[in-house]
């Protein structure tokens, strides 16, 4: 049987679900998964390139001229999705370092591969790419006073901006740039160039199953020995993933958004930063922030599994 692009796209979904499954067992058998830790952003870095590859940039001009589609994007992740955590910290309390992890985790969107998922399922993944270095600045400067908000000024400390400039730079910006190049190459009547770029539309799928792979197979094993802060938090990310689709609807269609664009609002107020905020927890002091990483991983975990539910019913609530 000859495979195809269409035939990978077709069975993505289970793709990812064996991949789960073996990332799983090698993470709770090998006692050395952990070092798998360090591929996370170069994996994710290749996966963005080979998307950003299948988006027209020209067209990107076009995105940014839909104010409507921003407005939306913003009232949602910085507006209705900072009440929705506050209401699920309200419901479900628990103790002020595991809800600092459920706030650092639930207040950022994310600003990396909810692109791929957006494309995914079917919603305008060009006007995703286009938001992320507005979603990037507003986090940014909205983090610390939220956190000061729900937790006291004492919070706002623990926030720097280093972590989230790497990740901006190396999971956006630099595979963006060679995205261009690659494109303009392709362009140029370069043959290199359209092998390139018709090799990266390949790209996609299999490394979404290698980013599955890695943040799971190296962070199971942590996971599997803090079971009671999972039991703590799943309740919380659970409610989050399933209202959370609805609340991009909404401010979707507050603001009269397409069909496209609310999609992919959907996905950006569900899709958060987990693997950008990741550093931060780790960057606290010892023994908080393993709890704390423990915490924001256990949501990269619920969402990865939510995510291949979003595929196919994000694309059905939107219609």
């Amino acid at each position: 049987m000859k495979i195809s692009k269409e035939n990978l796209e077709e069975k993505q979904i289970s793709i990812y679900i064996v991949t789960i499954i073996i990332s799983a067992f090698i993470g709770l058998n090998w006692n050395d998964s952990h070092i798998l830790e360090k591929t996370i952003e170069p994996i994710i870095g290749i996966l963005l390139y080979s998307m950003f590859c299948q988006i027209p940039f020209l067209e990107l001009k076009n995105a940014l001229q839909n104010r409507s589609f921003f407005k939306a994007l913003l009232f949602g992740n910085f507006v209705l999705i900072p009440l929705l955590v506050w209401a699920l910290i309200t419901i479900f309390p628990n103790t002020p370092i595991v809800t600092l992890g459920i706030l650092l985790v639930l207040l950022t969107p994310c600003i990396d591969y909810v692109i791929v998922f957006t494309h995914l399922g079917k919603g305008d993944s060009k006007a995703v790419l286009a938001s992320t270095p507005l979603l990037f600045i507003f986090q940014m400067l909205l983090l610390p006073l939220y956190l000061w908000i729900f937790l006291g000024k004492e919070t706002i400390a623990i926030i720097e901006i280093t972590p989230f400039v790497k990740a901006f730079l190396f999971l956006i910006v630099i595979p963006f740039l060679l995205s261009i190049v690659t494109q303009t190459l392709s362009k140029s009547n370069n043959k290199a160039g359209r092998a390139v770029l018709d090799f990266s539309g390949w790209l996609p799928v299999p490394f979404m199953a290698f980013t599955f792979f890695v943040v799971i197979a190296s962070q199971i094993g942590v996971l599997y020995n803090n079971p009671e802060s999972i039991l703590k938090v799943i309740p919380v990310y659970i409610t989050f993933a399933v209202i959370a689709p609805f609340i991009g609807k909404f401010s979707a269609t507050i603001f009269k958004v397409d069909v496209f664009g609310s999609r992919a609002i959907s996905f950006s107020t569900s899709t958060r930063n987990s693997l950008v905020v990741l550093p931060l927890a780790l960057a606290l002091p010892a023994p908080e922030n393993q709890l704390v990483a423990v915490v924001i991983v256990t949501q990269t975990i619920v969402e990865i599994f939510f995510e291949l539910i979003f595929i196919k019913a994000i694309p059905k609530i939107t219609k």
